[in-house]
């Protein structure tokens, strides 16, 4: 039974609906049209659910509707998509001659087709779904017509059966004749009589074989290795305690310093301007030779003629004709190269999947001109998806709440989790050099208590970052302190009492190291829940390789489905936010950063391009989205 139905523009203005529960559902719509409609996160099913409710529904490119049936989500209706698609063509023929301008003030009295439209759509359903044909009973059956004298055998007649395995048995039996002469008996006789003695007679072996396998009584001797070393040597090469020299730190570069002071430097954006540089050179160059005229002329049409169309993802839709109605199968063809397309750019094959059928579902239906104005329409309904994904749903700025927490005087806490090697300790050092270029003194707590030499690695960036900011150009004041309680321990009664202690310090920021652990180890991922949930961070950073294509999207779905099954709060703390590592090893595939953004909804804070500490940039959308365009 349908609670709801509803007729409305992409816009959200409801022309006509019918409610036949009585109760509202503008929440369960104003979710339709937040979470699927305006972000494009379209399948092929049309279908969304929100608590107990399921919506159903129907995108018309043509008028902009959105028709859409609200029902409870335990019934199952297998008639909805002919019932929406007939519904459909009803108003299409009673209202599709009004102008968008008449809509907003015209009456639209829809009662009578709905019901009619319901109706047929009921009664069908009906008659596929009644009651199976009964079987036949055995008198019915072929098997109850045999009499007594159809099964009797007549064994005058040789079945071919008999004659089969006769013919066999003679074959084989004069397989197995014997191919020599039968031996007489004394010849039995007497080869019997030698295997005898060569049984009893025993076997001695030699003296020396014999004293070569005893065993050494002086006993086994230890294994000496090349280059092995002893005790003494682990004295120095124990790096678990600071030294002299190692404080010291003097050559340090100092050129990092003050080049890292506001919010972070976006992504680069490659120039779209590069046959205007060229045009600019040879207007610069008049005294050069015809032949070098040419080679730039030449390039300078070629680039010009790929952007225009003539290579690159639009080259795929020039077998598309205009000057009519675009349906599913016209689209189809580019759609799959399209979905390639993405997929070489390390895009997650699911996701590219979806993506493809957002961009035919806003396509479908739209009546289109000539070929440039379908590739421009091809173009941008792919950057508005890309871009839409990519943007998030709401602003993370890492100074202004951790000014808000230091007003508040509590420390503002950064938890970063992620797999096994994707780099979060060597991130989240960068990360720390940004914080105290802004003049916010950081307490780093070396959570990570498995991983051998991971405290270590932590106490080397610290020293690094207190040379690079010394604590006299701060009012003597450190900037960069580590809160370690070594191997085997808790992770969070270390991460609780390193906030404590930064609270007792005054310390601004604490961003809390984790162990890198795999989506699939249940007990690692119970103690990263109840780290997140003891100690209540203000911001939960997923670390992440631009490197991984489908991984990605398995990683992120058990991470936070890990975090909200273990936890025992109603509303648990699932990932705020992504750093991507590794950006500058992919060049153009930089399809991980849709993968992840689409999964979670949750925005990129921070990529990783390089090695050093200011190799921080923030995501920028132009440019993940024209690399994906190439």
């Amino acid at each position: 039974m349908l609670d709801f139905v509803v007729i409305f523009t992409k816009g959200g203005i409801v022309l006509w609906n019918s409610n036949s529960s009585g109760k509202n559902f503008a929440s369960c719509i104003n979710s339709l049209i937040r979470g699927v409609i305006l972000e494009e996160r379209n399948t092929e099913s049309k279908y969304f659910e929100e608590d107990q409710l399921a919506v159903q529904f129907k995108l018309d490119n043509e008028l902009d509707l959105v028709y859409a049936a609200v029902f409870q989500k335990v019934i199952k209706l297998n008639y909805l998509d002919v019932f929406l698609s007939d519904m459909q063509l009803a108003f299409k023929e009673k209202f599709g001659d009004i102008s968008a301008i008449e809509r907003l003030a015209f009456n639209y009295d829809f009662d009578q087709e709905f019901q009619s439209v319901l109706s047929s759509a009921e009664q069908a359903s009906a008659k596929q779904n009644k009651a199976p044909k009964t079987m036949r009973s055995y008198n019915e059956s072929q098997k109850s017509k045999k009499t007594v004298a159809s099964m009797i055998q007549d064994d005058k007649k040789p079945s071919e059966t008999v004659k089969r395995v006769n013919i066999q048995e003679n074959a084989g039996a004069s397989r197995s004749e014997p191919s020599s002469p039968p031996r007489s008996s004394e010849d039995i006789i007497a080869e019997n009589r030698r295997k005898l003695r060569e049984k009893l007679t025993p076997t001695k072996k030699p003296v020396a074989e014999v004293k070569a396998n005893k065993p050494n009584a002086s006993g086994k001797k230890p294994r000496v290795w090349d280059l092995g070393g002893n005790s003494k040597d682990a004295e120095v090469l124990d790096r678990s305690r600071d030294k002299p020299e190692d404080v010291q730190l003097q050559n340090i570069n100092n050129d990092l310093v003050g080049t890292m002071q506001g919010v972070i430097r976006d992504l680069d954006v490659e120039s779209e301007n590069e046959d205007s540089d060229y045009n600019n050179d040879e207007d610069d160059n008049d005294n050069d030779n015809d032949n070098e005229q040419l080679l730039k002329t030449n390039y300078a049409s070629q680039k010009k003629a790929k952007r225009s169309g003539g290579g690159g993802l639009l080259s795929y839709f020039k077998g598309i004709v205009g000057a009519k109605t675009m349906g599913r199968g016209d689209l189809q063809p580019a759609l799959d190269k399209m979905r390639d397309h993405l997929i070489s750019k390390n895009v997650a094959a699911e996701i590219a999947a979806k993506l493809c059928d957002s961009v035919a579902t806003s396509l479908e239906g739209k009546t289109m001109g000539t070929f440039d104005s379908i590739a421009n329409l091809v173009k941008d309904a792919l950057t508005q998806s890309l871009v839409r994904i990519l943007s998030p749903k709401r602003r993370i700025d890492i100074i202004r709440d951790a000014l808000e927490s230091k007003r508040s005087g509590k420390p503002y806490t950064i938890i970063f989790c992620g797999v096994n090697g994707v780099g979060k300790s060597t991130n989240l050092a960068k990360i720390c050099f940004w914080l105290i270029e802004n003049d916010f003194n950081v307490l780093i707590a070396a959570c990570d208590t498995f991983r051998a030499g991971a405290v270590e690695q932590l106490r080397t960036h610290t020293r690094y970052l207190n040379a690079l900011h010394p604590a006299t150009k701060h009012n003597n004041r450190t900037m960069v302190q580590l809160y370690e309680k070594g191997y085997g321990k808790d992770a969070a009664g270390i991460a609780m009492e390193a906030i404590k202690f930064a609270h007792d310090t005054n310390v601004d920021i604490v961003l809390v190291d984790t162990a890198g652990r795999m989506q699939d180890n249940e007990p690692l991922m119970r103690s990263l829940s109840k780290l997140i949930k003891v100690n209540n961070p203000d911001l939960v950073l997923f670390v992440g390789e631009a490197l991984v294509g489908n991984e990605a999207v398995d990683q992120l779905v058990k991470f936070n489905q890990s975090l909200a099954d273990f936890s025992s709060n109603e509303n648990p703390h699932i990932i705020d936010g992504i750093v991507l590592t590794k950006f500058d090893t992919i060049d153009d595939k930089v399809g991980a950063a849709i993968s992840m953004t689409y999964i979670t909804g949750q925005p990129i804070v921070f990529v990783g391009t390089g090695q050093t500490y200011t190799d921080l940039k923030a995501i920028n959308v132009n440019a993940v989205v024209n690399s994906l365009m190439k």
